[in-house]
């Protein structure tokens, strides 16, 4: 077997289930390998209702005191029951498990696992894992992952895939995992399938276990200490490959003389001086960054990262017009149809107002046949100077006549080879990138070694800043009947949950948007209307929600973090967010900018569904700040090597396990580890041969894993 085999090679994996892997990103062995749990299980010993805490996952010995009723309410089914631990009574509900009828009659005896809730005094849980006895001592001691799943496909399926897998690939896995070490030569020799990319030295120098006992360790730990130098290895290896490209990327963009020289003309200056709003300070500071660059006869390479309406959008719009008013044609690609639609306007109605010499199209998936090729005709003949869309400005078909600059907004949505391709349209092209999501500028200057850095750290003085509140869940209902308030005074509302729908267990106590969805629409007013948005959703289905949310015909949108990027609906003045604790801050800082977008004042309600000390103290840096920079500053001094996979933050093309802040100091160390690699004798070396067959295949996929 190799890594690179299709995931069809697999025992147990026909078409049928090849495509609900394939669903989730995994294609081929390696995919598998490298699909890490997002958390583990333990299970711990039953308890008595009188000793369990509220809010805490437990388990109990129940007995069904007489059988379940099940009703339908709306779409929902939903069943529930009294039963007993012998000593004090539970009501257990499940919603959409008609598989549960025939098992939970009167007399049944089962562990049940789940969130503990206490409701009027008495006892409660929602949607429990139910056990055997001989299935759950099975369980007892060990630690158990748990993928992200799909429809269809259950998290045992993938454990014995992955199994499988590495049964195949490194063979046995070891035992020595309470010491956590094993040797490197071992290791190379057991599974030579899994090349090791990193220096021999540098694996010596920072005491890493072998690729192969990491990943049987991430994936069926059998110690915590084993976790951790798992994880401690494969973070490294992640950081580690990140860093040496962007190192290579730098010394190829700083090598590179523009094909489009450009001279300052006076329509960027022209339009800032119609423009109703006068530039902040730090906009014009970025904006003489950007036109230096245009005009000093090298390739623009620069990221300009500012806060949620801070105004990035208008200094993107100054470059393509400096850029066409020197002749040339400019770009503009977004992550989102409906960020590219929202751009298209704004540009077109400056175009219209300024009298500018813009001829913008709009590229995106949806145009149909006979239009797209009208576009691809304006393109190739230069009649269109400004193209705005998404990925379908990198299709094959489209041409460009001269095209200097390539913006990209929301960047981390980009691979490195999608940039690239775009960019290789208009051959040495200028390229500008954008990010609303602030981190430090220390960590900046490491993950973005190879571009200059701009920062907008201002915002327009007009703007009114969100009002927040952290509080528990015991506030929901209060939080209810205010979003009714402001839905009654003709606002809009989000509710954010972390999940799509409830797992094989949703023992993990978290909040899925398609029960919570249908909770809401029978706990507000009938006429309140309410709907969902996920990314599982059809791209149609997601649009026409967008849509009729921004259209005001929907009142409350129950969604998941798809909203952090290409909605904006100003009439939207609340926004309440479940499981807030399990946001990264930055994330979380993201999502309350999709509010605060109008005239009228907004709020931002943190449900904190946890009771540790820790989640609390970092919400209430959100509660007390809605400066992006400050509270990636305070989160990089709160969040340490702690908690093991702990919160994230998140992005459609984040790293897979390490994170930025949590792996702070171990990003910091390796950066100076691979300057020290280059320096002396670079990749050139022997025990580097590895390092350059896996650069020199993956050149031209290597996957921007940034996360801002």
């Amino acid at each position: 077997m190799k890594d690179s085999d299709d995931i069809r090679t697999l025992k147990g994996i026909g078409d049928k289930t090849q495509k609900l892997f394939n669903r989730l990103g995994i294609c081929t062995v390696r995919d598998l390998l490298y699909y890490f749990p997002r958390g583990y299980q333990s299970y711990l010993p039953p308890v008595k209702l009188c000793e369990a805490k509220e809010q805490e996952i437990v388990t109990l010995k129940l007995f069904v005191l007489a059988d379940f009723k099940w009703k339908k309410v709306r779409n929902l089914s939903v069943g529930t029951g009294l039963c007993s631990d012998g000593q004090d009574r539970i009501s257990i509900t499940w919603f959409n498990a008609p598989y549960m009828k025939k098992r939970m009659t009167k007399g049944a005896c089962f562990l049940f696992r789940g969130k503990l809730k206490i409701e009027n005094g008495k006892y409660a849980m929602d949607q429990p894992g139910i056990y055997t006895f001989a299935e759950y001592d099975a369980l007892v001691g060990r630690l158990w992952p748990c993928y992200g799943l799909t429809a269809g496909l259950g998290n045992n399926a993938v454990m014995k895939a992955v199994r499988q897998a590495l049964e195949g690939l490194v063979g046995a896995q070891p035992r020595d995992a309470e010491a956590g070490q094993e040797s490197f030569g071992a290791s190379q020799k057991e599974s030579p399938q899994l090349e090791e990319y990193i220096p021999e030295d540098l694996i010596r120098e920072y005491g890493l276990v072998s690729k192969g006992q990491a990943l049987w360790q991430i994936h069926f730990p059998e110690t915590q200490q084993g976790l951790v130098n798992a994880r401690n290895r494969l973070v490294f290896e992640e950081f580690f490959l990140f860093l040496v490209a962007v190192r290579q990327m730098k010394e190829t963009n700083e090598a590179l003389v523009t094909e489009y020289p450009m001279l300052e003309t006076a329509w960027p200056a022209r339009l800032t001086e119609k423009l109703p709003y006068a530039l902040t300070a730090a906009q014009r500071q970025v904006w003489e960054e950007i036109r230096d660059d245009l005009t000093g006869g090298r390739c623009m390479n620069r990221l300009v990262q500012g806060d949620v309406g801070s105004g990035k959008t208008i200094l993107a719009f100054l470059a393509l017009l400096l850029a066409v008013s020197n002749g040339y044609q400019g770009a503009m690609m977004a992550p989102t149809e409906i960020l590219a639609t929202q751009h298209f306007e704004q540009l077109c109605q400056l175009t219209r107002q300024y009298d500018l010499p813009l001829r913008p199209v709009l590229l995106t998936g949806s145009v149909n046949a006979s239009a797209r090729k009208k576009l691809y005709q304006e393109i190739r003949e230069g009649e269109a100077n400004v193209v705005i869309g998404t990925h379908a400005l990198i299709q094959e078909k489209v041409s460009y006549r001269s095209l200097a600059l390539v913006i990209t907004d929301e960047q981390h949505r980009f691979g490195v080879r999608q940039r690239e391709m775009l960019g290789e349209k208009g051959g040495a092209a200028h390229v500008l990138v954008m990010s609303a999501t602030p981190i430090p500028r220390t960590l900046a200057i490491i993950l973005y070694g190879d571009m200059h850095l701009s920062v907008v750290d201002e915002l327009p003085a007009e703007r009114l800043p969100v009002k927040n509140c952290v509080v528990g869940t015991s506030w929901r209902p209060k939080a209810f009947e205010f979003i009714t308030r402001e839905v009654r005074k003709g606002r809009q509302a989000y509710v954010i949950c972390p999940m799509v729908e409830a797992g094989d267990e949703d023992t993990d106590g978290l909040e899925n948007v398609t029960d919570y969805g249908e909770r809401l629409k029978n706990t507000l007013p009938p006429d309140i209307h309410v709907e969902i948005l996920h990314g599982k959703m059809k791209p149609l289905e997601k649009k026409r929600a967008m849509d009729a949310f921004a259209a005001g015909d929907i009142h409350v949108l129950v969604s998941t973090t798809v909203i952090e990027v290409g909605i904006n609906v100003p009439n939207a003045t609340v926004m309440m967010i479940e499981n807030a604790e399990r946001f990264g801050l930055a994330q979380l800082h993201q999502l309350r900018g999709r509010i605060g977008r109008g005239g009228e004042q907004s709020y931002c309600i943190f449900m904190n569904s946890s009771d540790k000390e820790q989640a609390m103290e970092r919400l209430q840096i959100l509660n007390h700040s809605n400066d992006g920079f400050k509270i990636a500053e305070e989160d990089l001094k709160l969040r340490g090597p702690g908690d093991l996979f702990g919160i994230r933050q998140s992005g459609d093309l984040d790293f897979k396990l390490a994170d930025i802040y949590q792996d702070a100091e171990l990003l910091k160390k390796i950066s100076v580890s691979v300057d020290r690699l280059l320096c002396e004798g670079g990749l050139e070396r022997e025990s580097c041969a590895p390092l350059r067959r896996y650069l020199n295949e993956n050149a031209g996929n290597f996957i921007d894993f940034r996360t801002i």
